[in-house]
C-alpha cells in the first residue's frame, strides 16, 4: 500500500472503485505530467448519498463531506491511470461545482470539504489553485462535483 493509501487509513478512509462514467467520457487522463479528473460525484458504493440543492435540500456541511467525497472518488480515478498515488507531486488545481439554491453563497465552504481533506491526505503536495462554482443542478441531481488537476512524476 502507498504512503498515501497508509494516510487514508488513518482517517478511516479507504480508495473505492473507480465510479463508472454516466455519459461518454473516461474518469481520468494522463496529458504530460498531469493527471486530469472527469467531475467527480459522491457516489458511496454506486449512489448517492443525498441530492437536490445546497441551501435548500441539502445544508452546507452535508455539502461540504459530500464534496470531501467527491475528492476521494477523484484519487482514485487518478490512482486508476497512474497505478501508485505517491507518484502525485501537486496537486495543481481543484475545480468544485455546488448545485446551489439561488440564495446560497457559500460555494467556498463547501468545496473545502475537499480542498481541506486533500490537505490533510497530501500534506503540501494536497496545497493547490481553485475555482467554487454555484451552478443550477448537476448530473444526476447531485449537489457538488469535483475535478482535479494533479501533477506527477
Amino acid at each position: 500500500m502507498s504512503r498515501v493509501e497508509d494516510r487514508l487509513a488513518e482517517l478511516g478512509l479507504s480508495l473505492p472503485e473507480v465510479a463508472a462514467p454516466v455519459a461518454a467520457y473516461v474518469p481520468a487522463v494522463i496529458d504530460g505530467d498531469h493527471v486530469q479528473t472527469s467531475g467527480q460525484l459522491p457516489f458511496v458504493d454506486g449512489q448517492l448519498p443525498a441530492t437536490g440543492k445546497v441551501g435548500a435540500e441539502v445544508s452546507p456541511d452535508q455539502a461540504a463531506e459530500l464534496a470531501q467525497r467527491c475528492a476521494l472518488n477523484a484519487l482514485a480515478a487518478v490512482k486508476s491511470v497512474l497505478g501508485d498515488l505517491d507518484r502525485i507531486e501537486q496537486v495543481v488545481k481543484v475545480v468544485g461545482f455546488v448545485a446551489s439554491d439561488p440564495s446560497f453563497t457559500g460555494q467556498p465552504q463547501v468545496v473545502n470539504g475537499a480542498s481541506e481533506f486533500l490537505g490533510q491526505v497530501l500534506g503540501d503536495a494536497g496545497v493547490h489553485a481553485r475555482s467554487a462554482v454555484g451552478v443550477a443542478v448537476l448530473p444526476l441531481d447531485s449537489p457538488v462535483e469535483v475535478e482535479l488537476t494533479v501533477r506527477f512524476h
